[in-house]
């Protein structure tokens, strides 16, 4: 059974595998005519993924999801693949790399892009504002890092590479601008540099820098249900064309209803009792032998 690969052909996270692939001399199959929204959601491709999130590859042995986790499965199947380092400790820097892509730089660029074009959430400029600051200081890390270094780790391209210019290409192409990366100007050439190299330029095509940041897009609001209409009887009276006028606001008090008066309790028109309740209970709990006879003739003194 071939590698089977379910994405459509422009998402970042499906290149990772592909990118790996081409590399390690993986026989990767793209997925056809792949629609995200009907593709993900037939009762195959859930059974593979119960998320219905892609990509997702078929192997021999069962299905993968999520994209990091394909690389690396794409990447293993060729021994001592040069993706992976030469050594204990370049391949313990290749996975801290890819953490770090991630978490501190993919995660960023999503809280920045998707709020604003609908994707995911309200809009919150304080979020906004807390994801690009959260990406400028995991930029500074990764710029100083690459002052002195051509790739992430040792002197040829690994996986780390791959996933982290497949996770900056969103950020270049739809959010950091000139003006923004500029900031980081050994970033900027590792990108370049990178998206340029024949195996990722095969499966990235021609990347080109967004000159603006999307627009906020607002949130649809949600269609409200229609009330049932009601079949009319025959001894229902006609509504009128015009309705009366409501009442404003502010003149809402003026016209509430009158309060009705409250019904008179018939016990309110006995004369008043003479009768003292605290001494018929001292009276009550004081008789210890046929309290109940001399109770009721206490109450009997009393009322007549």
């Amino acid at each position: 059974m071939a590698l089977v690969l379910h994405a459509g052909k422009n998402n970042k996270n499906a290149v990772k595998a592909l990118i790996a692939a081409e590399y390690s001399g993986v026989q990767v199959q793209l997925v056809k005519n792949f629609e995200m929204g009907v593709s993900n959601k037939t009762p195959q491709f859930i059974k593979m993924n119960p998320l219905g999130k892609v990509p997702v590859l078929e192997t021999p042995d069962g299905p993968v999801f999520e994209s990091n986790a394909i690389a690396r499965y794409v990447t293993r199947l060729k021994s001592e693949n040069p993706l992976y380092g030469s050594s204990l400790i370049e391949y313990a820097h290749v996975e801290q790399w890819i953490d770090f892509s991630t978490t501190e730089i993919d995660s960023n660029i999503v809280r920045w892009l998707y709020p604003r074009i609908g994707a995911v959430g309200p809009y919150l400029p304080p979020a906004e504002e807390a994801a690009i600051s959260a990406l400028k200081r995991a930029l500074g890390a990764l710029n100083t890092h690459l002052a002195s270094n051509t790739y992430l780790v040792g002197h040829s391209v690994t996986l780390a590479d791959i996933i982290l210019t497949c996770n900056l290409c969103l950020g270049f192409s739809r959010v950091m601008t000139k003006n923004f990366t500029s900031e980081f100007p050994h970033v900027e050439r590792y990108f370049w540099t990178m998206v340029n190299q024949p195996k990722f330029h095969k499966m990235l095509g021609e990347v080109k820098q967004t000159e603006a940041v999307p627009p906020v897009q607002s949130a649809k609001k949600p269609s409200q249900p229609k009330e049932p209409v009601k079949p009319k009887t025959k001894n229902e009276p006609k509504k009128e064309a015009k309705e009366e006028a409501k009442p404003k606001a502010e003149d809402a008090d003026e016209e509430e209803e009158a309060p009705k008066p409250k019904a008179k309790n018939p016990l309110d028109l006995l004369p008043p009792s003479k009768m003292v309740l605290d001494e018929w209970k001292r009276l009550y709990s004081n008789t210890k032998t046929n309290f109940r006879e001399v109770a009721i003739k206490g109450i009997a003194c009393e009322l007549f």
